[in-house]
């Protein structure tokens, strides 16, 4: 079906009540109890554990990978292989680590906000210490698999470095730094003992009311493939994926995440989790197009599927298909036609929108070719325990063959040999004060830099001269690392009163002004004379259908701190337009930093009052890097990884389009110096 690959969570954060752990039903109980004692060992006299008296093959690294699979398969029952597809969630699982070993667990992973207390590095190692140490107490000690959204850094872990979101990593059109930030996620992640990241997001973004654009890199294919050197970075060379500053990468969302369409016929748009409407055509050239590199390039180890659905018919009254369903996307095309070898992770209880009972849903989705199951625990909801009972009794049943669950299980163990997991279960730390490090967040201060757009510099404004002007600053996101942080930042959907180690743009253009900066973030402060004028607008933090414009998608929005937000717009706020207004008629020269996940709608009548104009996106930690380039210690280098739009009525608006005539193509970007 892909004919040319060289063109162009939902998730709920909160804790829910534990119930009592259902026992494994007779036939899995006694086969956990018959299993074989994989290694024997005899107590030396300090204490410690003398040398074994035999090596069973798995246990052996000198032997090939697939040579220790098909030992350790062969040696399984039923109820240890399916407990292999299951993947809980840390709270499923925090007060009970033995859960982990009675069920045989494959995985746990933390949902973005999800953390142990405290939030710290060695707090997070020792949490999936205590998480592996109950794994390796199965009888074949099979180690655990830890995942974690390291979306733009290891966000959820306090003081971790925090990168530019994917959109302005596109604008930089740098691999080389994007391998960079890969190794340090990388580093970050592993120090503190996850193994995985549900990361990269390798989506196309084609329409920016999308409230994940800011997870892709653009709009274009050709820009998203030349960028998945973050793979390579996560990842490293093959390998090199059991060292101890490398992780499990995952491709996302296999595939067409950025291709949905705003309205389903049914007058409700449902952009995220939505469905594509296209033409096989262009779902190849446009939804496809990334994986063929990721796969056989760039060797990603798991890749994820998409919540939204296809329509081949393109007009809306076909028949969608889950992604989670395609046996034709999953089985034919990824690991037939592409020849993927890694394994297929779900996305967050993503098999419940498959149509059917709870078993269908198994069935359905094990057919098609998903692996491992993110069934994570629900008030009044399946979950993995139900998952591993169902998917049981459908083997059983012979609704899923022995052999589909030996290819899903091959696949795991695979990555868990390759990751010198065997060897290695416990978190090394040798990288443990590196996280956060002054260097880490140079790499961080670079990326921020060199994805600054300069859009407009009337009159050569910029760069600001730092020893001769003094700086008038206003905006609502000109001091709020929440902000510039996004979704994805210590909670799921990121906030505007989150706090990361760090600095905002305010303190960034503090530290590199060399005359007086005054800040007013609503411009109620009187300007000094002859002040230049920086406002810094955008938006505030969200993730997935929360970012949809015109939404919540879910009927619902957890807002900040509990308190609801409005719907977004695209549009700058009635307070970000004053101060713009208010400081562009006060001041010497007026600079607009538009701080968001997407291009903003700005009117004539305020693009005429403004004299620079630049794109920054969600810069995250390093506010800094965008003092750089306007005070001229770095140039402009950044380029628009998607098309401006004159007005929300253009979107979606991609280059190629028929009368494409945006307010900034696709590439633009003015340079300094």
């Amino acid at each position: 079906m892909f004919t040319d690959p060289s063109h162009d969570r939902r998730r709920s954060r909160r804790p829910f009540p534990r119930r009592p752990a259902r026992l494994l039903s007779g036939i899995a109980a006694a086969a956990l109890a018959t299993a074989l004692v994989p290694l024997a060992t005899t107590g030396a006299a300090d204490g410690s554990t003398a040398s074994p008296e035999r090596l069973l093959p798995y246990q052996d690294p000198s032997l090939p990978t697939q040579e220790r699979v098909d030992d350790l398969l062969g040696r399984m029952t039923l109820a240890e292989k399916v407990g292999q597809m299951a993947q809980a969630e840390r709270l499923d699982v925090a007060a009970d680590p033995s859960l982990i070993t009675t069920y045989g667990l494959g995985s746990v992973l933390s949902g973005g906000g999800s953390v142990p207390t405290p939030n710290t590095p060695g707090a997070w190692a020792d949490m999936v210490d205590e998480f592996q140490q109950a794994a390796l107490d199965t009888p074949l000690g099979i180690p655990l698999l830890y995942g974690v959204d390291s979306v733009h850094g290891h966000g959820n872990l306090q003081g971790a470095t925090v990168f530019p979101h994917n959109i302005g990593l596109g604008a930089t059109r740098d691999p080389q730094l994007l391998e960079k930030v890969g190794h340090i996620t990388a580093m970050e992640t592993r120090a503190s003992g996850p193994q995985w990241t549900f990361a990269p997001c390798i989506c196309v973004a084609r329409d920016d009311r999308w409230g994940r654009t800011y997870e892709s890199f653009g709009e274009s294919p050709k820009l998203v493939r030349s960028l998945e050197t973050v793979i390579d970075g996560l990842q490293g060379k093959p390998g090199h994926l059991g060292d101890n500053d490398r992780v499990l990468a995952t491709a996302k969302h296999y595939a067409g995440d950025g291709l949905t369409a705003w309205d389903t016929g049914e007058g409700d748009y449902t952009l995220d989790q939505g469905i594509d409407q296209v033409s096989r055509e262009e779902f190849d050239r446009v939804a496809l197009s990334p994986y063929p590199d990721a796969v056989t390039k760039h060797h990603v180890g798991s890749v994820m599927p998409s919540f939204s659905s296809v329509d081949w018919t393109g007009d809306g009254l076909g028949n969608p298909v889950k992604m989670h369903a395609s046996h034709e996307l999953l089985t034919d095309v990824l690991k037939g036609q592409l020849g993927f070898d890694g394994f297929v992770i779900s996305d967050w209880r993503a098999i419940h929108q498959i149509p059917g009972d709870y078993a269908t849903q198994v069935e359905t989705s094990v057919n098609a070719g998903v692996d491992m199951f993110m069934e994570p625990r629900t008030e009044g909801q399946t979950d993995w325990q139900d998952f591993v009972g169902t998917l049981t009794q459908l083997v059983e049943d012979g609704r899923v063959t022995q052999a589909r669950i030996d290819d899903a299980v091959s696949r795991i163990l695979t990555a868990k040999f390759e990751l010198g997991l065997f060897e290695h279960p416990m978190t090394d730390r040798t990288h443990l004060g590196d996280i956060g490090s002054k260097a880490h967040r140079a790499v961080a201060r670079r990326a921020v830099s060199e994805s600054q757009v300069l859009l407009r510099n009337r009159r050569h404004t910029l760069p600001l001269k730092a020893k001769k002007q003094r700086v008038y600053v206003a905006g609502s996101n000109a001091d709020s690392i929440g902000n510039q942080a996004g979704g994805w930042t210590l909670t799921w959907q990121g906030g505007s009163t989150n706090v990361v180690p760090g600095q905002t743009v305010l303190d960034g253009i503090r530290a590199t002004a060399r005359r007086k900066v005054t800040f007013s973030e609503t411009a109620s402060t009187p300007v000094p004379r002859h002040a230049a004028g920086v406002v810094v607008v955008g938006e505030t933090p969200y993730a997935e259908g929360f970012g949809d414009v015109g939404g919540p998608q879910w009927g619902y929005d957890p807002g900040d701190n509990g308190v609801p937000r409005p719907a977004k717009t695209m549009q700058l706020s009635d307070a970000d337009r004053a101060a713009v207004q208010k400081v562009c008629a006060r001041t010497t020269s007026c600079t607009v930093l538009v701080v968001s996940g997407r291009p903003m709608i700005l009117p004539a009548s305020l693009r005429r009052q403004v004299d620079a104009l630049v794109a920054s996106w969600l810069p995250g930690s390093e506010g800094g890097g965008v003092a750089d380039v306007l005070f001229g210690r770095r140039p402009f280098t950044g380029r628009l990884p998607v098309s401006w739009p004159r007005s929300v009525a253009q979107e979606p608006i991609n280059v190629g389009d028929a009368g494409y005539d945006p307010l900034y193509p696709f590439g633009w970007g003015l340079r300094t110096r």
